[in-house]
C-alpha cells in the first residue's frame, strides 16, 4: 500500500488538512505542543512526496496493477489515477504528475516544512495559523495533482480563503487593505478561469480530463466510448481556432494575475509587505508558481493555437517584466519591498521561458524545436530556483525584522560585523538571487534568454539587461543593509546572532540553492521529457491546423 501512487497521491492531497483538524485537539495555552504537531504534519507530508517521487522516477517498485493502469495515460504523465467524481456531469477524482508537476511538489512539501518552523515568531492565535497554513496547503497540491479542470479549480478557489485571512489577521498595519486587495485580484482570475472551463466544457461535449482536452484540442478522437462521428465533430469543435483564442486569453489573464506580471502585479507589494514572513515565504516560494503551472498544464495544451498567436506577447511581457521589477527594486527604501519587486522581475524569465517558440509560416512547425523545450524545461527550472531564492530571501529580511521591528535600507549599516553567521548565509542566498553561476539562480535565468534567442534578438538582449539591473539592486542591497558604515537604526542591542531554528532554514535553504546550481540535471532530467512532448503537441497541432486551412482554399478550386 504504501507504494502504491495512488494512496501516496491521495495522502499528499489530504494528509495537510485532516492533521491540521487535529490542532483543534490541543488546549490553546499548549503553544509549544501544537507547533510540534503542526510541523510533525508538515514533516509527514515532506517524506509522503518524496516517497511519490520515487515511485515516479522508477526507484521505488510499484505493484504489477498500478503499472498496468497508467499504461493508457499520455507519455509524458508519469502517475496517474480516476475515480467518479459527480459521474452526473462527468466530473472525476483525476489525480497525476509529470515532470511539470513533480519538482514543484517536492519544492511545495519543503517550503511548508520551512515556513512553519518559521512561523515560531508568531505570538498570536497560533492554532489558527497554523491549520490556514496546513488548508493552504491542500490547496497547493490540489492543484498540482489534478488531471481534471473541475477538480484544478476547486483547488485553485480553496487557497483563496486561507491566504485572505493569514494576510488580513496576522499581517502589518495595513493588512485589511493588503488581504482584501490580494482577494478581489485572485477572485477575477478565478472567474476568467471560470468562463474559460466553461467554454471549454461545452465545446468538448461535457469533459473536464486536462488530458481528453489536450488531445481533442489537438485534433485527435478522444478516447472515451463515443460514436466515432460525435468524437470527430467535438475534436473539429475543440481544434477550432477561434475558440481556442478566447479561451486562451481568458487563461492568459488568469494566470498573469496569479504569476503576477505587469501591469497585474500590484497586489503582489502590498501583500508581500504586510504578510507575515511564513506566508511571504509561501506566497513567493509556492503561490507565484502556480500561474507559471497553469500555463503548462492547462493554456498551452488545450489552446495550442491560441498559444501559437501570443507567444510573441508572452516573450515581451516576460522581458518588460524583467527590466520593470529590477528598477522598481532598484527604487525602494524598504528591504521587504525591495524583495517583493524581485519576484515580478525573476517571474519574468518564466515567462520569457514558456513563451520561446517561432513558428513556420508555411508548415506550421516550431523552429528549432531543441530551444523551444529548452524554453520550457528553463522556465520550470527558473520557478523551482526562484522558490528557493525569494523564500530564503524573504526569511532573511524577516529575521531582521523580528529584531530590529522596521525594514527601513537607510537605517540599515554594518550588520556583517554584528551578525557575521547570518551574513554569510544571507549573502549567499542573496548571491542566487542575483544570477551567480554556481548557484540555482543562474540557470533559469541563463536558459531563457538562450531560449528566446531564435524568436527575437531584441528580446534576448533585453533580459540579458535585466540580469544587471538584477545584479544592481542585490548588490546595493547587501551594500546597504551587511556592509554599510554603522546601524543607526532602533533596537541595535537586538542584532545578536541567530538561533539554531533559524541556523536550520537558513542553512536548508542555501544548500538547496548551491545544490540545484551545481548539479542543475537533478531536476532538469525530470522536466525535459515533458517539456519536449508539450513541443511536440504544440507543433502538431499547429501543422494540422494548416493543412486543413489549405485543404479549404484548394477544395473550391477542384470543384
Amino acid at each position: 500500500m504504501f507504494a502504491d501512487p495512488q494512496f501516496l497521491m491521495s495522502c499528499a492531497l489530504f494528509l495537510p488538512v485532516l492533521w491540521g483538524l487535529g490542532l483543534f485537539g490541543f488546549p490553546s495555552r499548549a503553544v509549544s505542543a501544537i507547533r510540534w504537531y503542526a510541523l510533525a504534519g508538515a514533516c509527514c507530508e515532506l517524506a509522503i512526496t518524496v516517497q511519490l517521487s520515487g515511485v515516479a522516477l522508477g526507484w521505488i517498485d510499484a505493484s504489477p496493477a498500478v503499472n498496468a493502469s497508467t499504461t493508457s495515460l499520455r507519455n509524458d504523465i508519469l502517475l496517474g489515477m480516476s475515480l467518479p467524481w459527480i459521474p452526473t456531469w462527468n466530473v472525476n477524482y483525476s489525480l497525476g504528475v509529470d515532470g511539470f508537476s513533480l519538482p514543484l511538489i517536492l519544492l511545495t512539501s519543503l517550503i511548508f516544512v520551512l515556513s512553519i518552523v518559521a512561523s515560531w515568531s508568531i505570538k498570536t492565535q497560533i492554532r489558527g495559523f497554523l491549520f490556514l497554513l496546513l488548508l493552504l496547503e491542500t490547496g497547493v497540491m490540489g492543484v498540482f495533482l489534478a488531471l481534471d479542470f473541475f477538480l484544478f479549480f476547486v483547488m485553485w478557489e480553496v487557497m483563496l480563503l486561507p491566504m485572505y485571512f493569514l494576510i488580513g489577521l496576522w499581517g502589518g498595519p495595513r493588512r485589511e487593505y493588503a488581504a482584501i486587495k490580494f482577494f478581489l485580484y485572485t477572485l477575477a482570475g478565478g472567474v476568467c478561469l471560470l468562463m474559460a472551463m466553461l467554454m471549454v466544457y461545452s465545446a468538448s461535449g461535457g469533459s473536464f480530463d486536462l488530458l481528453e482536452l489536450a488531445r481533442m484540442a489537438q485534433g485527435q478522437v478522444p478516447k472515451s466510448g463515443m460514436d466515432l462521428d460525435q468524437g470527430i465533430a467535438l475534436s473539429a469543435a475543440m481544434g477550432d481556432t477561434s475558440l481556442q483564442w478566447r479561451v486562451f486569453v481568458l487563461l492568459l489573464i488568469a494566470f498573469l494575475i496569479k504569476l503576477p506580471a505587469v501591469p497585474l502585479h500590484t497586489w503582489l507589494p502590498d501583500a508581500h509587505v504586510e504578510a507575515p514572513t511564513p506566508v511571504s515565504m509561501i506566497l513567493a516560494g509556492i503561490l507565484l508558481k502556480l500561474g507559471g503551472y497553469g500555463f503548462l498544464r492547462i493554456a498551452i495544451p488545450i489552446c495550442p493555437l491560441g498559444f501559437a498567436e501570443w507567444a510573441w506577447f508572452m516573450v515581451a511581457l516576460g522581458v518588460f517584466c524583467v527590466l520593470y521589477g529590477a528598477l522598481a527594486a532598484l527604487a525602494q527604501s524598504d528591504f521587504k519591498r525591495l524583495v517583493a519587486y524581485s519576484s515580478v522581475s525573476h517571474m519574468g524569465y518564466v515567462l520569457m521561458g514558456l513563451g520561446a517558440f517561432r513558428f513556420q509560416e508555411l508548415t506550421g512547425a516550431v523552429l528549432n524545436p531543441d530551444f523551444s523545450t529548452m524554453g520550457l524545461s528553463a522556465a520550470t527550472f527558473q520557478m523551482v530556483a526562484h522558490g528557493i531564492v525569494s523564500a530564503g530571501m524573504f526569511f532573511v529580511v524577516g529575521v531582521l525584522y523580528d529584531r530590529v521591528k522596521h525594514r527601513d535600507l537607510r537605517q540599515f549599516g554594518g550588520i556583517a560585523s554584528l551578525q557575521p553567521h547570518f551574513s554569510a548565509i544571507a549573502a549567499g542566498i542573496f548571491f542566487a538571487g542575483l544570477g551567480l553561476p554556481g548557484l540555482c539562480g543562474f540557470i533559469g535565468e541563463a536558459f531563457s534568454i538562450f531560449s528566446v534567442w531564435h524568436v527575437d534578438r531584441f528580446f534576448s538582449v533585453g533580459g540579458a539587461l535585466g540580469m544587471i539591473l538584477t545584479a544592481g539592486y542585490i548588490l546595493w542591497a547587501l551594500q546597504r543593509v551587511y556592509l554599510g558604515p554603522t546601524y543607526t537604526g532602533p533596537n541595535r542591542e537586538y542584532l545578536t546572532e541567530i538561533n539554531f531554528r533559524e541556523y536550520t532554514v537558513g542553512y536548508i535553504l542555501l544548500a538547496f540553492a548551491i545544490g540545484l546550481g551545481v548539479y542543475p540535471a537533478t531536476a532538469l532530467n525530470v522536466i525535459e521529457p515533458a517539456s519536449r512532448q508539450l513541443v511536440q503537441q504544440i507543433s502538431g497541432s499547429q501543422e494540422r491546423q494548416l493543412s486543413l486551412n489549405r485543404a479549404s482554399i484548394e477544395s473550391p478550386l477542384d470543384k
